[in-house]
């Protein structure tokens, strides 16, 4: 049903590539890719973001951030945002993408995932355990 998953957040280089190849790792037969709503298109992912998933074990080598486009958005079956205005920018950009657009939270009580850029080492550990606990959300709901 959902074979293709696009995470987006602001910049694309803290939550949505961290999202992004979360999935990855656990749904390999996906296609799953990233992009930003206002993306530092061009830089890899931030280096605070970098750390924390390598010490999770996660890698975000190789990440390149770019720009959230009506034809990205239309190309992608599922498109999962970190906050809810995040829906709404969308909604605007493609009106029709509104009923695939879903917070990347959405299994762990629609949970709003807060942009750590900028902040403490702190925030972005909160910030991969709830973008882990979120992924495993929809792992289950789509293997069902």
């Amino acid at each position: 049903m959902f074979d293709s998953i696009l995470v987006v957040c602001v910049g694309n280089i803290c939550r949505s590539p961290t999202g992004e190849r979360l999935l990855r790792a656990r749904l390999p037969g996906k296609v799953i890719d990233s992009a930003g709503l206002g993306a530092l298109v061009g830089h890899p992912a931030e280096s605070m973001a970098a750390e924390i998933a390598g010490d999770n074990g996660l890698s975000l080598d190789g990440h390149t951030a770019r720009q959230l486009t009506p034809e990205l958005c239309r190309q992608y079956d599922l498109m999962l945002v970190m906050e809810k205005k995040h829906i709404e920018a969308i909604t605007q950009m493609v009106p029709e993408s509104r009923g695939k657009t879903l917070l990347f939270g959405h299994w762990c009580q629609q949970t709003e995932i807060a942009d750590p850029y900028r902040k403490s080492r702190e925030m972005f550990e909160l910030v991969y355990q709830q973008l882990s606990d979120s992924a495993d959300g929809w792992v289950k709901a789509l293997r069902r």
